[in-house]
C-alpha cells in the first residue's frame, strides 16, 4: 500500500522550488503537463512508474493525475505565474490559496495578522487532501526562512498541521540565509523566529541555501550566470532523491519515518545538510565513467553540500545515502564502511554505525546512477551561529522591531527565540566534543529509573 505525502509550499521561494519539484516528479513518473500518463516506448520501468504514483498524485477522472499539493502565498503574483506556466494545468484549481496584500518580509504579518486570516482556508484544503489518502505518511513543506510568508505563514501552517495530525511526519525543505548574499535586511529576525518554531514542530528539516547552490552551479556545473531556475533544479533533484524510496520499489527501502528514526539521535537535532551526485558540467559528462566509488566520493565532498557550512569543521552524528540505479548492494555497503573507516575522525564515535543506506532500482531520467546525501552534522550550527550573531547585533539596538510589535508581537518572543537558538548551538557543540566514555548529566529521575532497572537485573 502506498504511503501518501501531502506537499505544502508557502511563499515565493517555496512555490518556485515546489513547482520545479513537481516538474521533476512528473517527468520521473512520465506524467505530461496535462496530467496524463505518457510512457516512453522503450522504457523498462514503465510499470514501476505507475505502481506507487499515488504517493504524490491523486487519480482524477479520465485518467488525469493531480498533484496532492497545497500552494500558499499572501500575494497573487507567484500563483499567477505558476498557473500560466507549462505545468500550471496540472494542479487542482482549489489548491491555490493566496491573499492580496503580501507579508512584506515581516514574520509577524505571516504568523499573526495576514496569515492568521487565511489559515482556516489553508487547513480546509489540507484536510480535503488528507481525506483522500488511504495511509497518510506525512507532510512536506517547502519554504524560505528569511522572507515573510514562507517563514511566518510557513511556521503557522506547520504548527497547525502538527496540532491536527500529531502522529504524522512533517519534513521541511527550508531555504536558510546565505553568509554573504542577503535578500532582505530583517532576515536574521525572520530566520530566528522560524527556527524556533521548526525546533518544536518539524521532524526533519533539510537546510539549503542559495550561496552554496550558486557555488555548486559555478564551480562544479560550470554555469557562468546561474538563474533561480538552475538553483531550484538542484533543490528539486535532492527532494526527488529523498523521496525516491517510497515512490519506486528498491532493494533497500526507506520512508520518512525510517529516515527520521535513523537520522535524529535527539529530538531537537533534526537539521540536515544535503548533497547530490553526480554533479558534472555538461562538457565533461562524456569523459566520466560513473561508479559507486565515484558517487560516494562526490556525495561526501564538502564542496557539494547545499548548505553553507563546512562538514569538516564538525562531526557527523548520522548520515543517510540514497542510491538510484542498478548496483550491487554489497558494493554500496563496502564503499560506505570504507569511507567511514578512512574518515572516522569526522564521525562521532558513540554512534557505532552512523550511515544508513537505501537503494532504489529506478534511476533519474537521463542518468544511469545517482546518489542523494543527507547528513546530520554538528557543523550545521555554523548557520545558526551566523544568524544568531546578526540577530543580536540588531536586537540590541531594537532596530526594525516596531514593524513586528505593530502586528501584535511581544519583545519577549524575540528573546525566547534567540535563547532557544543559543541552546541549540550549545547542544551541537556538546555532542561534537563528547567521547564514548563521557557521561552526560541527565535528569535525576532518569538516573533513578536506570538504577531501578539495574537493580532488577
Amino acid at each position: 500500500m502506498p504511503r501518501e505525502i501531502v506537499s505544502l509550499q508557502a511563499g515565493q521561494a517555496g512555490n518556485q522550488i515546489g513547482s520545479k519539484f513537481w516538474e521533476v516528479i512528473s517527468n520521473e513518473h512520465c506524467i505530461d503537463p496535462t496530467g496524463h500518463f505518457a510512457p516512453e516506448e522503450h522504457d523498462v520501468h514503465t510499470d514501476t512508474r505507475l505502481e506507487r504514483i499515488s504517493v504524490y498524485f491523486d487519480e482524477g477522472s479520465a485518467g488525469k493525475y493531480v498533484p496532492r499539493s497545497v500552494l500558499i502565498d499572501l500575494e497573487p503574483g507567484t500563483m499567477d505565474s505558476i498557473r500560466g506556466s507549462r505545468y500550471g494545468a496540472l494542479f487542482h484549481p482549489d489548491s491555490f490559496i493566496n491573499g492580496q496584500s503580501g507579508a512584506g518580509n515581516n514574520w509577524a504579518k505571516g504568523y499573526y495578522t495576514e496569515g492568521a486570516e487565511m489559515i482556516e482556508s489553508v487547513l480546509d484544503v489540507v484536510r480535503k487532501q488528507t481525506e483522500g489518502c488511504d495511509s497518510l505518511q506525512g507532510f512536506q513543506l517547502v519554504h524560505s526562512l528569511g522572507g515573510g510568508t514562507g517563514s511566518g505563514l510557513g511556521s503557522l501552517v506547520v504548527s497547525k498541521v502538527r496540532e491536527e495530525f500529531p502522529d504524522r511526519m512533517i519534513a521541511t525543505f527550508s531555504i536558510a540565509p546565505s553568509p554573504k548574499v542577503s535578500d532582505t535586511v530583517v532576515e536574521p529576525y525572520n530566520a530566528t523566529l522560524t527556527t524556533n518554531q521548526l525546533l518544536e514542530n518539524s521532524d526533519l528539516t533539510f537546510c539549503i541555501d542559495n550561496e552554496a547552490l550558486y557555488d555548486i552551479c559555478q564551480r562544479t556545473l560550470k554555469v557562468t550566470a546561474p538563474t533561480y531556475g538552475d538553483l531550484n533544479h538542484l533543490v528539486s533533484a535532492v527532494m526527488s532523491g529523498v523521496t525516491t524510496c517510497f515512490r519506486f520499489p528498491g532493494q533497500l527501502n526507506a520512508d520518512l519515518r525510517k529516515l527520521a528514526v535513523n537520522m535524529v539521535p535527539f529530538p531537537r537535532l533534526h537539521f540536515f545538510t544535503t548533497g547530490f551526485a553526480p554533479l558534472v558540467s555538461a562538457g565533461s559528462q562524456a569523459y566520466q565513467n560513473l561508479s559507486v566509488t565515484e558517487l560516494t566520493t562526490q556525495l561526501f565532498d564538502a564542496r557539494n553540500m547545499m548548505a553553507a557550512c563546512d562538514p569538516r569543521r564538525g562531526r557527523y552524528l548520522t548520515v543517510s545515502a540514497i542510491f538510484r540505479g542498478h548496483m550491487s548492494t554489497k558494493e554500496v555497503e563496502t564503499q560506505m564502511s570504507t569511507y567511514q573507516n578512512k574518515n572516522s575522525s569526522y564521525f562521532v564515535e558513540w554512534i557505532p554505525h552512523n550511515i544508513k543506506t537505501a537503494i532504489c532500482d529506478v534511476p533519474p531520467r537521463g542518468l544511469r546512477f545517482s546518489g542523494t546525501f543527507v547528513g546530520n552534522t554538528t557543523a550545521i550550527s555554523e548557520i545558526f551561529k551566523r544568524v544568531s550573531d546578526q540577530f543580536v547585533q540588531m536586537f540590541r539596538r531594537k532596530a526594525f522591531l516596531h514593524w513586528y510589535t505593530a502586528e501584535g508581537m511581544d519583545e519577549m518572543e524575540f528573546t525566547e527565540a534567540e535563547s532557544n537558538m543559543s541552546d541549540l548551538i550549545s547542544e551541537y557543540q556538546q555532542y561534537q566534543e563528547a567521547g564514548v566514555d563521557e557521561e552526560f548529566e541527565e535528569d535525576d529521575t532518569e538516573d533513578l529509573i536506570l538504577d531501578k532497572k539495574l537493580g532488577q537485573v
